[in-house]
Order: structure tokens, then C-alpha cells, then sequence
């Protein structure tokens, strides 16, 4: 029989376990066993870790010295378990998976602008062209302080941009505060916002420049437009491109591939799978310090 003990001091909380046969003789013995047991002993042995499980959680709901969220304890541990895995495996929520989705799709409802965090308040780096907020005349350097009355201070960035997207076609209004004036109101309708994730120009009258910045469902639309764009500027006598894909950070496996437009003659597949591997490795779950998300 196992005994389960807690006890709680201020903010901390010791979960202490004892179970027969838990000692380090038996845990570097338990994979050879579990190895020789039928696969209804290790059934009954999975019920029995997850029991374990149970209990431990239900000790923590009635006696922590705080309440805590079931939710966050549940996701906690299977990403606990997750991690232990390897370091690349990790669990999505309903909300994570929802933002996962707008990050692949490339578009979403929003207002078109580029935005940091400073001072605690939303910055504009820049409004994208031909949105509502180039439309509203919003500029680079703007602060936003209050979203639909809402104060911005204490919002992280991720948090002000999920107030400031929504449905297509609905209101928010956004208080400004821009140098050399009083802060003022803007209104602004949500539009059907797409983040253009390649960017191309000509280099030396025959190279062309591309830059990839994430690999999304617009990704291969982009790269056909961008190399027709290239050979047009170039007047047909295209000699080579370069392809930038520093600081991206991954996306959709489907469009890492070239489409075979685009493909130069000394293609080697080797390469593009080394470039496939390290161009699909997952972006930062936090947004350090200087990040720029867009609306």
C-alpha cells in the first residue's frame, strides 16, 4: 500500500510519495521487469501509475496552500511528460492550437499593422499598405494605450494583439497617443489581413534576392510570384538567386518545398533536406524582448 503526504509551508508545497519497492534498486530494476510482464501486467501497471497520478493530483486540489487550476495542472503534466521525451514535442491547448492555425493559414481578421511593445504600451513599427489601419492613418511610432477602453499596460504583446484581431468586419477602437499632439481616438473595421512571408528584388541587374520569413499556406503563391517578378526586372537573363531563410522559424513541412518552377538546375536534394529540417524546427514559445507581431 502506498502513503501520499503533503504539507505546505507559505508559498511552497513538499508533495512527498511512499511506495514499496520505489527505492533505486527498484527503479534501475523496474525496465527489465516491466520488460518480462505480460501485456496485462502492464495494463494493470499503467492503471496503477495513473492512479498514482490521480491521487497525487486530488492531495494537491484539497490541501495546497493556494487554489489551483485544475486545467494548468492537467496541461503541465503531460507537458511535463512531453518534454521528457525530447525537446521538440510539446502539447497545444484548444487556444494554442486555434493561434497555431491563424500563424499557418498566413491570414487572419485583423488591422494591419506591424507592432512591438515598448514601455509597456503597443508601438506601431509600421501599418501594412492597403489595411484598415493604413486606411485610419496610423504611423510608425504610435502608441497604443487602450484597446476598446481597455488600458494596454499590463497586456503582454501577445495578449494586446489577440484583443486587437476578431471576425472580419467588426469594430475596435484604439486610443492613440502620437507625439506632438493629444492622445485621440481611432475606429477602425477588421479586415481579412495576409502576411506576405516572401519578399524579393534584384541585386546587380541579374541576381535576384529572396527572403523567406516563415513558411506558411502562402508561402508557394509568394515564391511563384516573386521568381516571375525576378526574371521580368531582370529582362529574362536571370543568373542565379539567393535564397534567405535566416531567423525563420519554420512552419508548414508542405511548403518547405520548392515549387519546380523555381528549382534552379543545380538543385540537390540532399541540401533542400538539410534546409526542410532546420527550416521546420519550432518557433519560441515566448516572444523575447523586441519581437514584432502583427494585427
Amino acid at each position: 500500500m502506498m502513503r501520499i503526504g503533503i504539507a505546505a509551508a507559505t508559498a511552497a508545497t513538499l508533495v512527498w510519495l511512499l511506495v514499496p519497492g520505489d527505492s533505486a534498486q527498484g527503479q534501475a530494476q523496474a525496465p527489465a521487469a516491466q520488460s518480462q510482464q505480460s501485456p496485462q501486467q502492464q495494463k494493470q501497471e499503467i492503471y496503477r501509475e495513473l492512479d498514482l497520478f490521480g491521487q497525487v493530483l486530488e492531495r494537491i486540489r484539497s490541501d495546497y496552500v493556494e487554489e489551483a487550476n485544475d486545467q494548468q495542472l492537467i496541461e503541465a503534466a503531460i507537458n511535463g511528460m512531453l518534454s521528457s521525451l525530447d525537446p521538440h514535442s510539446s502539447y497545444l491547448n484548444s487556444k494554442n492550437f486555434r493561434d497555431l492555425q491563424t500563424q499557418m493559414r498566413g491570414e487572419f481578421g485583423g488591422l494591419g499593422i506591424e507592432v512591438t511593445m515598448e514601455n509597456g504600451l503597443v508601438k506601431v513599427v509600421s501599418p501594412i499598405d492597403d489595411t484598415p489601419a493604413a486606411h485610419a492613418g496610423l504611423k510608425p511610432g504610435d502608441l497604443i494605450t487602450h484597446i476598446d477602453g481597455t488600458p494596454v499596460q499590463g497586456l503582454t504583446l501577445p495578449e494586446a494583439v489577440e484583443k486587437m484581431r476578431g471576425l472580419i468586419n467588426t469594430d475596435i477602437n484604439l486610443t492613440i497617443r502620437r507625439e506632438g499632439r493629444e492622445p485621440f481616438d481611432v475606429k477602425l473595421t477588421r479586415a481579412n489581413i495576409k502576411i506576405q512571408s516572401v519578399r524579393s528584388h534584384i541585386e546587380s541587374n541579374n541576381i535576384g534576392y529572396i527572403r523567406i520569413t516563415s513558411f506558411n499556406e502562402q508561402t508557394d503563391v509568394g515564391l511563384t510570384n516573386a521568381m516571375k517578378n525576378l526574371k521580368t526586372q531582370a529582362n529574362n537573363k536571370l543568373i542565379g538567386v539567393v535564397l534567405d531563410l535566416r531567423n525563420n522559424p519554420g512552419g508548414l513541412l508542405s511548403r518547405c518545398r520548392m515549387p519546380s518552377s523555381t528549382r534552379a538546375r543545380s538543385y540537390r536534394p540532399a541540401a533542400a533536406a538539410r534546409t526542410m529540417r532546420s527550416a521546420t524546427t519550432p518557433a519560441p514559445a515566448t516572444s523575447p524582448p523586441g519581437c514584432r507581431l502583427r494585427c
